[in-house]
């Protein structure tokens, strides 16, 4: 089996925005940006046929570009820019205040899930290795715990079904000459 061995290129560049976004109508202008930055990187990184689809842009690089709105992008971005294989991966290298303290709240929020999910999984191995421990020997005390329990239950329905053929006798013996109710009271004009 042959592997394959990934070349990794990491570079810095500072990429100008400002004679892209300027040539398109206000209202295009962050998108534009975004599409000057990938056309920037492949053809100084080298991607074959200029394909644009070949550009992955960082979450936290996408904000920053619409950080101002659509008809303000920044006019120039610093970025970092891994080559891996054909795919391009870029991340903004200097971020303003809000959007750091965003990026670390996520990676907190992630590094918390990450734990909650190693927690869970130690306890569902606990719960299965002590199941298992209680199944391959079950323990005196408990056999006669179950049987306890048993008896308590089976006296119950007893008790029960008891209570019910007392009930059924007595209602035999009840006279039913009450006259039923209608459900509705009648109106007082059609009751006269």
């Amino acid at each position: 089996m042959v592997e394959n061995k990934v070349d990794i290129i990491e570079r810095e560049y500072i990429i100008p925005l400002r004679s892209g976004w300027k040539r398109v109508p206000r209202y295009k202008r962050a998108n534009k940006a975004i599409k000057t930055i990938k056309e920037f990187l492949v053809r100084h990184m080298k991607i074959r046929d200029r394909d644009l689809n070949k550009v992955r842009i960082d979450k936290r690089l996408n904000e920053l570009i619409w950080l101002r709105g659509i008809k303000k992008p920044p006019v120039k971005v610093k970025v970092k820019v891994k080559k891996e294989g054909e795919i391009l991966r870029v991340e903004s290298i200097e971020l303003p205040d809000r959007i750091k303290f965003k990026k670390i709240r996520g990676e907190k929020v992630d590094k918390q899930a990450k734990e909650a999910v190693e927690k869970k999984k130690t306890l569902l191995e606990k719960a299965k290795a002590s199941q298992q421990k209680s199944k391959e020997e079950p323990s005196e005390e408990k056999v006669e715990e179950n049987k306890q329990e048993q008896k308590k239950k089976s006296a119950v329905v007893e008790a029960g079904k008891n209570i019910e053929k007392a009930a059924a006798k007595q209602s035999k013996h009840v006279s039913s000459a009450k006259m039923k109710e209608p459900k509705h009271q009648q109106r007082k004009a059609l009751a006269k």
